[in-house]
């Protein structure tokens, strides 16, 4: 007896909820922690993990968080190498917000609100184990925060010219 194939309207839903969703199909909010004063006096003003590198999916969820603490997000700056096909812009909250990249901008996101108004986020790339995503947020959302981002996330950073490896 030859095997039949099922129309694909018939076939159970996949086992694992899509991304931007929990098992029960609820939207997931972003793994954002900021600083809790807003005071701007550290390197970082919080940090972000996002649950991929898919920047189309990721990014308006983090800019609708932050309107919601910071107000209105014009501009988004990030590093193109940390993302897949990087647009131009995103919608968010129905509005249209501008991408601008960089490249070696290496962990980090930077929020603008208005002209010489940034923030500055920490990223926590995807897939990082749980203890050390957790670690470096609270780190970077810390008043006053001055370690770089290589360093908040264990790794080490790149030596400058003239330094050994």
């Amino acid at each position: 007896m030859a095997p039949t194939s099922l129309p694909a309207s018939s076939l159970p839903p996949p086992l694992t909820p899509p991304l931007g969703a929990d098992a029960l199909g609820a939207p997931l909010l972003p793994r954002l922690l900021l600083e809790p004063t807003l005071s701007r006096s550290g390197m970082f003003d919080g940090a972000w993990w996002p649950r991929s590198n898919r920047v189309r999916v990721e990014l308006p969820d983090l800019i609708t968080a932050l309107a919601a603490h910071v107000g209105r997000i014009l501009r988004v700056g990030l590093d193109i190498g940390a993302w897949d096909e990087v647009p131009r812009t995103v919608m968010a909250n129905g509005l249209v917000v501008r991408i601008n990249w960089f490249a070696g901008c290496d962990g980090t996101v930077s929020i603008t609100r208005g002209f010489q108004d940034h923030f500055l986020l920490l990223v926590v790339p995807p897939g990082t184990d749980d203890r050390t995503a957790s670690a470096a947020m609270a780190q970077a959302s810390v008043t006053e925060n001055h370690r770089p981002a290589a360093e908040l996330l264990g790794r080490r950073p790149a030596p400058t010219a003239g330094q050994p490896r």
